[in-house]
C-alpha cells in the first residue's frame, strides 16, 4: 500500500520509546492510521499536533499491516494551543473525529467541514464566530454516520413552519403548536440550524445541548464517555467567555 495525501492530524499516541501512532484525516481516503518513527520525539512533536495540516505518505507491504507514515508540515496551528479556549475547541473537534470515524472510508463533506471549523477557530477574533460552525460540524457528523436529525418538518403536525423544538427520542423537529404542553420534555431547536446565518449565544448553547444529547446517545458510547468530559469542558469555557 502506498498513499500520499494532504491530511488533518486527529490524534497521536506514543508507541515504544520514540515512535507514535497517528490517525490523520484525508479527503479522498478517510481516516488513515500510520506509525511515525521518532514521532514522540522533540523534533516531530510540534508537527504532529492535532489540527495541523500535513502532507502524509503511508507505505506498507500489505493492506493489513500498520503503514509507516512520514509527514511534512503544511500548516501549523500549534501556536493556538497556548490559548485555552481555541485549544479546547481544537482538541474536541479532532478527538471526536478520531473516535467516531471508521478508517479508510471517505467522508469528503466532513473533511471540508472540519477543515473549515479549524480555520474558523484559528481566524475568528471571538468564539461566537466558530462556535456556530462547531455545532454544525457535530450535526453533520451525526448525519454522515447515520444518526441524522430531521429538522425539515414537525413530528406532530407534518408542517414545516415555526419549528422550535426537537424530540429527544426521534430526533424530529416539533413546531410550537405541536409542542404545546410538552415543551419541557423537548430540546430547543435554534433558528440558525433551520434558517442559517449567525446566532446569538443563547441559540449557540441550545445548539450544543441539542447535538450533545444525540452524540452521547448514539455515538459516544463506552470509551466515548471520556470525550464527553472534554466536550463539557469546552462548553463550560464558552459559557464563562459569554459571562
Amino acid at each position: 500500500m502506498h498513499l500520499r495525501a494532504e491530511a488533518i492530524i486527529l490524534s497521536v499516541r506514543a508507541h515504544g520509546e520514540h515512535g507514535a501512532i497517528v490517525r490523520a484525516f484525508t479527503e479522498e481516503h478517510g481516516v488513515q492510521p500510520g506509525y511515525v518513527r521518532g514521532g514522540h520525539g522533540r523534533t516531530m512533536r510540534p508537527v504532529l499536533q492535532p489540527a495541523n495540516l500535513v502532507q502524509g505518505e503511508w507505505r506498507s507491504r500489505t493492506e493489513e499491516a500498520l503503514a509507516g507514515l512520514t509527514v511534512e508540515l503544511l500548516h501549523s496551528r500549534a501556536a493556538m494551543f497556548s490559548e485555552a479556549l481555541p485549544a479546547a475547541a481544537f482538541q474536541w473537534a479532532t478527538a471526536l473525529s478520531a473516535f467516531a470515524l471508521p478508517e479508510a472510508l471517505p467522508y469528503p463533506r466532513l473533511y471540508a467541514a472540519l477543515d473549515g471549523v479549524l480555520a474558523a477557530i484559528e481566524a475568528a477574533p471571538a468564539a461566537r464566530g466558530w462556535a456556530v460552525a462547531m455545532v454544525r460540524y457535530e450535526l453533520l457528523l451525526l448525519a454522515e454516520l447515520g444518526f441524522g436529525l430531521d429538522l425539515e418538518h414537525c413530528a406532530a403536525t407534518g408542517r414545516n413552519d415555526d419549528l422550535a423544538y426537537v424530540s429527544p427520542k426521534s430526533g424530529i423537529a416539533v413546531s410550537r403548536i405541536g409542542a404545546e404542553g410538552y415543551e419541557a420534555r423537548l430540546l430547543r431547536l435554534p433558528r440558525f440550524l433551520v434558517e442559517g446565518g449567525e446566532a446569538g449565544w443563547e441559540d449557540i448553547l441550545d445548539g450544543f445541548r441539542l447535538t450533545g444529547h444525540f452524540l452521547e446517545r448514539d455515538l459516544l458510547i463506552g470509551k466515548g464517555a471520556e470525550l464527553l468530559a472534554a466536550r463539557a469542558r469546552l462548553v463550560d469555557r464558552l459559557k464563562r467567555a459569554v459571562a
